[in-house]
């Protein structure tokens, strides 16, 4: 079993900033790439950022320059910093991650977290 926890959602005023984490836990053999991805209501769910396990990283158009990712191998843990944050910013982030539970390539699965609220207002 594989869980992925965020924390660090929370209010914060237009030019704040705010640091995501995500920890997986469980019978983990290997993280590959990991992401976070955001929902704002009635839109669809839209990749923010992702790291891959070699360090490349991607993002969004509309956060590069103020959201930086990284992740710590050691924690099995990701992290996204956002800084000058934005009303449109405003989403449930979710953590995303691919993980192997063994060395085998069928026990490789992408594992959602539940999703943390991060509401950008005055």
């Amino acid at each position: 079993q594989v869980q992925l926890v965020e924390s660090g959602g929370g209010l914060v005023q237009p030019g704040g900033s705010l640091r995501l984490s995500c920890a997986a836990s469980g019978s983990i053999f290997t993280i590959y790439p990991m992401a976070w991805y955001r929902q704002a209501p009635g839109k669809q769910r839209d990749l923010v950022a992702a790291l891959s396990s070699g360090g490349i990283t991607n993002y969004a158009d509309s956060v590069k320059g103020r959201f930086t990712i990284s992740r710590d191998n050691a924690k099995n843990t990701v992290y996204l910093q956002m800084n000058s944050l934005k009303p449109e910013d405003t989403a449930v982030y979710y953590c995303n991650a691919v993980i192997s539970r063994t060395w085998r390539t069928r026990d490789r699965g992408d594992y959602w977290g539940q999703g943390t609220q991060v509401t950008v207002s005055s």
